[in-house]
């Protein structure tokens, strides 16, 4: 039997020592606000009513305690898979920038075309990274004369929370470069 919870109300967080106030519900997510002002998001299983600050143990022996600990035994944890020690170290993204890859034809395009498409694609990419915490991106930009190798240095360098590499050569050659974003910019 599932509470539904509405903002305003007291609640106790199972498995944790928090207990707050309910700002929002969204589904069955809740969102509550700590008793040190902060704001955190649970499942609304993994919450209890209480009715009073003072009132906690009459509200453990309540019925939804008991709800939500058969919800509780009912669950079996995930088996973790195990993933080569190679493997972590793999990059999680990668960006092929050759211009065949990004269009379907270069018939009316000059090379300062093909090259801001490219760096609008690296930028791009690299910025979707950031924002979806992606920690590693390959960009393989080929050997060429190293123009566009050269340009997307350029553009590393204006971001302060990131440094980049060659990437690995037995995979990728010459014509690729690692980027690896800090997710924690000091």
């Amino acid at each position: 039997m599932m509470t539904a919870f509405k903002a305003g109300d007291r609640v106790l967080v199972l498995d944790e020592a928090i207990s707050g106030k309910v700002l929002n519900t969204q589904g069955a997510t809740v969102t509550i606000e700590t008793e040190d002002g902060f704001a955190l998001s649970f499942e609304a299983h993994e919450l209890i009513h209480l009715k009073s600050k003072t009132d906690l143990k009459e509200n453990l022996l309540h019925n939804d305690i008991n709800s939500a600990l058969s919800e509780k035994e009912d669950y079996k944890p995930k088996k973790s898979v195990r993933t080569k020690p190679k493997a972590r170290f793999e990059p999680t993204m990668e960006v092929d920038l050759h211009i065949h890859q990004l269009t379907k034809s270069t018939k009316n395009m000059g090379n300062y075309d093909m090259l801001s498409l490219q760096l609008d694609t690296a930028k791009h990419k690299l910025e979707y990274a950031m924002k979806n915490r992606i920690q590693k991106i390959v960009f393989i930009h080929g050997v060429g004369e190293g123009v566009l190798k050269m340009e997307l240095e350029y553009l590393f360098n204006r971001y302060e929370n990131l440094k980049y590499y060659d990437a690995n050569y037995q995979k990728y050659g010459v014509g690729a470069t690692e980027v690896y974003i800090y997710q924690n910019p000091k």
